[in-house]
C-alpha cells in the first residue's frame, strides 16, 4: 500500500510552491489545471496535465517514480460538474463521487515505496469546520476523502510565511501519525515532508 497524503490550503498558501525542493527527474506531477509553478527554477518540470480519472489512474499505475503529485485536485471534481451541469437528476454526484473514490483507491493500492501527494482547495462547512474542498453536500455525503488516508496537512500562512500545519486544531481534518512531526507548524517543504515519511516507515529514497 502506498503513502497517500492530502495537502489542503486556500489558494496562495503554499501548497504548489511547497514543491520547490522536489527532484523534478524523481517526481510524477498531474496537473488538473496547466499553470506555472510558483517558484524559480519551475521550467524544468514537465507535468501531466489532465482531469480525466481514468487517464491520472492509468498515468500512476504506469510511472516508475515514486513520488507522485497531483496539484489542484478539486477541480478534477469540479471540472466534470460544470460539464455536466445540464444533466437532470443525482445520479452525476454518485458518479462524480465514484471517479473520486476510484483516484484515491488505484493510489492506495501503489506499490509500498511510493508516496502520493493529492494538493487541493479547502472549504469551510456551515458549522465551522475546514476540510478539504469538494462540490457540495450531495458528494459529502457518500465520501470522505480525508478519512481514506493517514496523513492531512493544511498550508497556512503566519507573519507573510508559509507553514504546513501537522496537528488538528479541532476544527479542521488535519492529522498525521504520532511522532511523525515534532513540531505543530513545519516549513512548507514537500521534500522534507516526504524525507520525514520515507524515515517513519523505513521506505528507501531513490538517489537523486
Amino acid at each position: 500500500m502506498a503513502t497517500v497524503s492530502i495537502i489542503l490550503g486556500k489558494s496562495g498558501s503554499g501548497k504548489s510552491t511547497s514543491l520547490r525542493n522536489l527532484d523534478p527527474e524523481q517526481v510524477a506531477l498531474i496537473q488538473i489545471i496547466k499553470k506555472p509553478l510558483p517558484f524559480p527554477g519551475a521550467s524544468k518540470w514537465k507535468a501531466l496535465v489532465t482531469d480525466d480519472h481514468g487517464l491520472i489512474i492509468r498515468a500512476c499505475q504506469k510511472t516508475q517514480r515514486k513520488v507522485i503529485v497531483i496539484d489542484d485536485f478539486q477541480y478534477m471534481l469540479a471540472n466534470e460538474f460544470m460539464r455536466r451541469s445540464g444533466e437532470r437528476g443525482f445520479d452525476k454526484f454518485t458518479e462524480i463521487g465514484r471517479h473520486t473514490w476510484d483516484v484515491f483507491d488505484a493510489m492506495l493500492k501503489l506499490p509500498d515505496d511510493v508516496r502520493v501527494y493529492i494538493l487541493s482547495h479547502t472549504e469551510e462547512t456551515e458549522i465551522g469546520q475546514i476540510k478539504m474542498k469538494t462540490i457540495g453536500k450531495m458528494l459529502d455525503e457518500k465520501i470522505t476523502l480525508e478519512g481514506m488516508v493517514t496523513i492531512v496537512l493544511r498550508s497556512v500562512v503566519q507573519d507573510g510565511q508559509n507553514f504546513f500545519s501537522t496537528r488538528n486544531n479541532g476544527s479542521d481534518t488535519t492529522k498525521a501519525p504520532m511522532g511523525m512531526f515534532e513540531d505543530d507548524l513545519i516549513d512548507n517543504d514537500l521534500a522534507a515532508v516526504d524525507a520525514a515519511i520515507c524515515n517513519y516507515y523505513a521506505i528507501t529514497q531513490q538517489a537523486a
